[in-house]
């Protein structure tokens, strides 16, 4: 992604509100997480079936105050939290119709839920990160990282998914104006060498979606190639690959090279999340250096380095919570 307009100012005041709305649709845990850390990162990363019936424990998702925009955020979160976790008896359209209802959102979105909302008796959904995908004065994308734990009869599925939230903002009010659930595509049987090694590294951490676009084979081996050079120095925690991103610039009409397969974005860099004002700014600044060793031509981060090319270093309130690496091929 290449840099958007400016931020407005912070409005905090609305977190308390929407968390209260939030506490009785969202059918999570009432217990909240420390902020922008979430008790998650269940192992599992696939869908494949487990014999035991039970769901995993989950804790309501919270931006940090160091967030551009933390009410936004919030609001695309409590939204996915409402349409993709339920309890027993509580599935289907119109029992998330009615929990859209209670956070004030429009329920006509429950229609573009997609894999949010399969088939099953009971749900749990855990955020990973919620990321910006654009934000600007009046107007906002919030890429919602998510596991989902999903049970129907004595047997649970592990999957999730990445959606892109659009809001739009009026006085100190945010609201969802649509959502763009990630469709990575079917895996291939056979993967690239370097694609195979990026799935298996440890030291790469892939949410759902992104391991469902590296199987698809629609991910440049370039990115993989970057990804396992970062993963020689760092714990690099990927939040978006291809799949569930804007297919343009937000705010723009270039195309977006997330999309094409040649981008991904990192929220968390061994174990401190890019948002966090207490992580090293020098640790931030090493990475991204890295990360155009590796071959990036377009490095973004809460950083604007000084050097490399034309535009290879960039930063601007987008960017203010992960750093994007992008590759022309």
């Amino acid at each position: 992604m290449t840099p958007t307009g400016p931020s407005s100012p912070r409005r905090r005041a609305v977190l308390g509100a929407f968390v209260s709305a939030a506490l009785g649709a969202a059918g999570c845990s009432r217990t909240a997480a420390p902020a922008g850390h979430p008790r998650q990162e269940d192992p599992t990363r696939g869908g494949s079936p487990s014999p035991s019936p039970g769901l995993p424990h989950t804790v309501l998702w919270r931006p940090t105050s160091a967030e551009v925009q933390p009410a936004a955020k919030l609001r695309a979160v409590r939204l996915v939290e409402a349409i993709g976790a339920w309890a027993a008896g509580q599935g289907g359209a119109a029992a998330a119709r009615a929990r859209v209802a209670a956070l004030g959102l429009p329920t006509a979105l429950v229609g573009r839920a997609g894999p949010l909302l399969p088939t099953a008796d009971e749900a749990a959904l855990q955020v990973v990160y919620a990321q910006y995908g654009g934000i600007l004065s009046r107007s906002a994308s919030v890429l919602v990282v998510c596991r989902q734990w999903t049970r129907r009869g004595g047997t649970t599925r592990a999957g999730g998914s990445t959606v892109d939230v659009r809001l739009s903002r009026s006085g100190s009010d945010w609201t969802v104006d649509a959502l763009y659930p990630a469709r990575p595509g079917p895996a291939l049987r056979s993967l690239a060498p370097d694609i195979r090694t990026a799935l298996s590294d440890d030291r790469i951490v892939l949410p759902p979606a992104a391991v469902a676009d590296l199987r698809s084979g629609q991910v440049h081996t370039s990115a993989a190639r970057a990804l396992l050079a970062l993963a020689r120095t760092y714990r690099l925690e990927v939040s978006v690959v291809r799949s569930g991103h804007p297919l343009d610039v937000f705010g723009t009409g270039r195309p977006s090279d997330h999309p094409r397969g040649r981008a991904f974005d990192v929220w968390r860099i061994d174990g401190h999340a890019v948002v966090d004002p207490a992580t090293s700014r020098g640790l931030i600044e090493r990475f991204m250096r890295d990360a155009a060793a590796a071959g990036s031509y377009n490095v973004g981060g809460p950083v604007l380095l000084p050097g490399g090319g034309a535009g290879q270093f960039f930063s601007d309130a987008t960017h203010h919570d992960h750093v994007h690496v992008g590759f022309r091929a």
